[in-house]
């Protein structure tokens, strides 16, 4: 090995040291109020489900008691936690479309004693057209969070909600169940092809169904160091939301793709890697920026993005 890349490599094992004793010694405080979270972003592929689950996964190990709600017909998260999905299990279709309750379907993943998760199974891919005819359609889901976080014994510092890329029924229960959105934006070309129609369609549900909703984070995911463009991309990114971009950045890892094929978060895959580090200090930083649970800013939605 060339002496310039022995010394990028020692670079980045004493900065990887670094990072890894700063969130040693950091202490994430827990919310006074359960944080309900809808991640979403109607542009497909860029680690929506992946940040989902990763950052809950994050979460439970820095303390809290998280529980993920998985709104995905694909049932990606469900996967990616360990937890059971077949179409004969209890899911979150059973509780929006039945008689079944939260802590019929809620189950332990296999990742973290803290981290729970109510699964999606196939039978959801249905629900958009069997929602249609119910009263309080948009209302379900955050009828059966609420009644459930009343009337739980666990106390629940943080939820995370997975929707599908569409703005169908499901992830318009999602968005009205939830208190904050994270929209996570890959740092690639195209990063903010769709967002302003996001930002409309989030203005809509604040105005007719859910004036609490707040966007109050965007995590930069995919990030490769390498190129010009993922650095412009963070820069317009960070020009447009200043205030709700996190420092920490997800880069582009093998490590986080191959977790999830193994039915297993990159916490439980590889906890030493660069991805699950990344998503750590995310987590820790999503935790101060939430202590005490102070409202976020609202963005104005101005047609640009």
């Amino acid at each position: 090995m060339a002496e310039a890349e022995k010394s990028l490599v020692g670079d980045h094992l004493v900065d990887k040291i670094r990072r890894r004793r700063k969130l040693a010694e950091t202490v994430s405080p827990l919310p006074s109020e359960t944080r309900i979270i809808t991640v979403s972003n109607q542009k497909g592929g860029v680690g929506k489900t992946t940040t989902t689950v990763n950052l809950a996964a994050a979460l439970a190990r820095r303390g809290a008691t998280v529980l993920v709600i998985d709104m995905d017909p694909q049932g990606n998260a469900s996967t990616a936690l360990g937890v059971p999905h077949r179409p004969e299990v209890t899911s979150i279709y059973d509780v929006l479309l039945g008689d079944d309750t939260i802590p019929d379907a809620l189950q332990p993943t296999t990742d973290h004693e803290n981290l729970w998760c109510v699964p999606s199974t196939i039978n959801l891919a249905g629900a958009e057209i069997e929602l249609v005819s119910l009263v309080a359609r948009e209302q379900r889901l955050r009828t059966a969070l609420q009644t459930f976080l009343a009337e739980s014994e666990r106390t629940f510092h943080y939820v995370f909600i997975d929707c599908p890329p569409s703005l169908g029924l499901l992830t318009v229960n999602a968005f009205v169940a939830a208190h904050e959105v994270l929209i996570p934006i890959q740092t690639e070309y195209y990063a903010l092809e769709g967002l302003s129609q996001l930002l409309g369609n989030i203005q809509l549900i604040q105005k007719h169904l859910n004036p609490e909703l707040r966007i109050s984070t965007i995590l930069l995911t995919m990030y490769d160091a390498r190129t010009n463009l993922a650095q412009e991309v963070a820069g317009e990114v960070r020009a447009h939301f200043p205030d709700q971009v996190l420092s920490a950045i997800v880069p582009r890892s093998v490590r986080i793709s191959e977790a999830p094929s193994y039915g297993q978060t990159v916490h439980a895959y590889d906890g030493a890697s660069i991805g699950a580090l990344a998503y750590l200090e995310a987590a820790a930083e999503m935790a101060e920026r939430g202590a005490g649970s102070t409202p976020a800013a609202d963005i104005q939605h101005d047609g640009k993005a």
